[in-house]
C-alpha cells in the first residue's frame, strides 16, 4: 500500500444533519471533545463565562442560539483523522447544508428521542439518498423522556423506507436512564453522567466494563430492573432487525442507529468509534468528463463554500477546498478550470471551527481553506492541468426579494461593498436596478433577511433596512435566448429585440432577471457581449435592447418600472 492509499484509507470525512433543536451542534461538541480536539466543551446557550460552542462562532449565531453557515472541523482519532462539517438545521438555511453534502461522503443524521422524524430530517435525508450519501443515525436526548425504542427504529423503518439495525441500545430512559450498551462491540463501559459544558472526566483504568449481557458484573454495575430490561429488549432488537452489514451501509440500504445523551457524553464514544470503524473512506467523484479516482497522482478538488470575516480584525475571504484526488502541499500551483487562472497556495489552511492553523499538505477527503481575493467562486474547480469541471454543488434561485438601503446615505459604497462580499458565500443574491442606485437582495427564507441586516451591522458597521418591492421572481436564465423569447422571435422577427418591460437586469455573469408581480411571464434580456457590460458598480451601461443607455432613455420610460 503506498502512502497515499494509507492516506485515504485514514480519512473520514462526514456532515451532521438534523431539524433544528435536536442536539446537532452538542453532538458534535461532544465529539469534538471525545475526539481529544477540545480539553473543555461549550454549549449552545451558555451563560456567564460558560464556553459556548465552537461550531457556532459568528456572533448572530451566538446571540440567537442557532447554527446559520456550516462549519468545518478536522481532528484526529485513533488510526482515523475526522473532518467534521456541522451544518445548518433551519430551512431559511438549507441552500449551505445542501453544498455541504456535495462535500462529504457519509452522514450523521440526529433524532430527538421524543419527536422522532421532522420535517427537516426527512427532507435532508432525500437529499443524501438522492447523492448515495450513506448515513448512520444518532437518536439523541435519551435523558429526557421519550418514545420507546422500538417504535423509534419503525418509524425510521416506515417514513424513510430504509433498513435499520440497532449498533447501540439505551439503558432506561429519562431520570432512569444509565448509559448505552455496545451492540456492535458486545460490552458495556459505563461513565460517569456527564454536563453541557466541562471538561471529559473519564478515567479508562477505572470505568467499568463487562463483555456481553450475561456477564455477572452487569447486576453489580446496574440497577435489577434496568439489567432485567436490557436482557429482554436487546435480544428482541437483535431478531427483529436484520445485521449489521457495511456493504448495505455504503450502499446506502441500512442505517447503523445509535443511541445516546450528547449533553450527558452517553453514546458519543460509541458513535465516534461506529464512525471510524463503519464509515466510508473518500470516494470517486463524477466530473464533466470523465469519474475522478481519489488514488489518483494529479491533485484536484471543488469549492463548495466561501466565508467571509472569519477573522472579524480583517475583511478576509476563504474559500472552502474538497481536496478529491492526489497529494496536495503547501506552496502548490493549481489551474481555477472556470477562470483559466494559475492560482498559488502559499497560505492554504486547516479548520477548527473559526481557528485555523497553516496547512502543509492535504490528502483526498480533506478540506482545507484558500484564501480568496474574488478569484474563486463556489462551484469552481482547481486542478493541476487538467480541464475538467466538478458537478453537483447546488445553486437555487432566490424566492424572496426585497430591497436594502442604509440607514446612513453616506454609507451606501460601504453597503455595496458589504452586500458583494455576502454575495460571494452564496448566502444570498444581489441585484441592481439598470436605472438608479437600489440594491435587491434575494434569499430563500425570511430569515435570512434578519441574518445579513444583523451581519452587515456588526461585521461592517453599517446598519440597514430591508423594504418590501413588487418583485416576485429571479428565474436562473442558463444563457442563450430563452423559451419565450425564441417564441416570439418566431411569431414576430425583431420583437425579441425590443426593450423588455418590468424587469430589472443584472450583471452577465449573475444571468439572472427580475420580473414584476403583474407580468405573467418574466422577461429575460437577450444576451450582450459581456465586454459592453462594464458597469459601475455591478450596474449595466447597456440596455436589454442592446442600445447606448442614453438612446434608451430618450425613449422614456413609464414611471412605475424599474427599467
Amino acid at each position: 500500500m503506498t502512502r497515499l492509499q494509507g492516506e485515504i484509507a485514514r480519512r473520514r470525512t462526514f456532515a451532521i444533519i438534523s431539524h433544528p433543536d435536536a442536539g446537532k451542534t452538542t453532538l458534535t461538541e461532544k465529539l469534538l471533545l471525545f475526539g481529544g480536539a477540545i480539553q473543555l466543551s461549550g454549549a449552545v446557550k451558555a451563560r456567564g463565562k460558560a464556553r459556548r460552542a465552537r461550531s457556532d462562532w459568528m456572533k448572530v449565531e451566538v446571540e440567537r442560539g442557532i447554527s446559520v453557515a456550516s462549519s468545518v472541523m478536522t481532528f484526529d482519532y485513533g488510526d482515523c483523522t475526522f473532518n467534521l462539517l456541522d451544518t445548518p438545521g433551519h430551512e431559511d438555511f438549507s441552500e449551505d447544508t445542501y453544498r455541504t453534502l456535495s462535500a462529504v461522503d457519509s452522514a450523521v443524521m440526529v433524532i430527538d428521542a421524543a419527536k422522532g422524524i421532522e420535517a427537516r430530517t426527512r427532507k435532508l435525508f432525500e437529499v443524501c439518498r438522492l447523492r448515495d450519501v450513506p448515513i448512520i443515525t444518532f437518536i439523541n436526548k435519551l435523558d429526557r423522556e421519550g418514545r420507546d425504542p422500538f417504535a423509534l427504529l419503525d418509524e425510521i423503518e416506515q417514513t424513510l423506507a430504509l433498513d435499520v439495525t440497532p449498533a447501540s441500545w439505551p439503558i432506561g430512559m429519562g431520570r432512569d436512564f444509565h448509559g448505552c450498551y455496545d451492540v456492535i462491540g458486545d460490552r458495556l463501559v459505563l461513565m460517569k453522567k456527564g454536563s453541557a459544558a466541562g471538561a471529559l472526566e473519564l478515567d479508562s483504568a477505572s470505568a467499568a466494563r463487562c463483555n456481553g449481557i450475561d456477564d455477572p458484573a452487569l447486576d453489580t454495575l446496574l440497577p435489577k430492573h434496568a439489567v432485567a430490561q436490557l436482557r429482554d429488549q436487546l435480544p428482541m432488537a437483535r431478531g427483529l432487525c436484520p445485521p449489521l452489514d457495511i456493504d448495505a451501509y455504503r450502499e446506502g440500504h441500512l442505517s447503523p442507529v445509535f443511541f445516546g445523551s450528547a449533553v450527558n457524553n452517553f453514546g458519543v464514544r460509541e458513535l465516534l468509534d461506529g464512525l471510524a470503524r463503519l464509515a466510508p473512506p473518500p470516494g470517486s467523484r463524477r466530473a464533466c468528463a470523465r469519474v475522478v479516482s481519489p488514488g489518483e497522482d494529479k491533485v484536484t478538488g471543488f469549492v463548495f463554500k466561501i466565508q467571509a470575516n472569519m477573522d472579524p480584525k480583517h475583511r478576509d475571504r476563504v474559500a472552502f477546498f474538497r481536496v478529491t484526488s492526489g497529494h496536495f502541499k503547501r506552496g502548490m500551483k493549481l489551474l481555477a478550470v472556470r477562470s483559466g487562472k494559475s492560482i498559488n497556495l502559499h497560505n492554504p489552511l486547516m479548520f477548527l471551527a473559526q481557528e485555523r492553523e497553516t496547512a502543509e499538505d492535504a490528502w483526498p477527503g480533506d478540506i482545507i481553506g484558500i484564501p480568496n481575493h474574488g478569484n474563486l467562486r463556489i462551484g469552481d474547480t482547481l486542478t493541476e492541468g487538467e480541464k475538467i469541471q466538478f458537478s453537483g454543488v447546488p445553486s437555487f434561485a432566490p424566492e424572496m426579494l426585497r430591497s436594502v438601503a442604509p440607514v446612513d446615505p453616506m454609507r451606501a459604497k460601504h453597503l455595496g461593498r458589504a452586500l458583494t462580499q455576502l454575495a460571494e458565500e452564496g448566502v444570498a443574491r444581489v441585484f441592481r436596478t439598470r436605472l438608479g442606485s437600489n440594491w435587491i437582495v434575494g434569499v430563500l427564507g425570511s430569515l435570512q433577511f434578519d441574518v445579513m441586516a444583523d451581519r452587515i451591522r456588526t461585521e461592517y458597521n453599517v446598519p440597514v433596512r430591508f423594504s418590501p418591492v413588487d418583485l416576485h421572481t429571479a428565474p436562473l436564465a442558463r444563457g442563450g435566448r430563452s423559451p419565450y423569447a425564441e417564441e416570439i422571435h418566431r411569431q414576430e422577427p425583431g420583437r425579441h429585440r425590443r426593450r423588455p418591460r418590468r424587469h430589472a437586469c443584472v450583471p452577465r455573469p449573475q444571468r439572472l432577471a427580475l420580473g414584476q408581480d403583474r407580468r405573467g411571464m418574466v422577461r429575460y434580456p437577450p444576451p450582450q457581449d459581456p465586454g459592453k457590460r462594464a458597469g459601475n458598480g455591478g450596474a449595466l451601461n447597456f440596455a436589454a435592447c442592446g442600445r447606448p443607455r442614453r438612446q434608451c432613455d430618450r425613449r422614456g420610460f413609464p414611471s412605475n418600472e424599474l427599467g
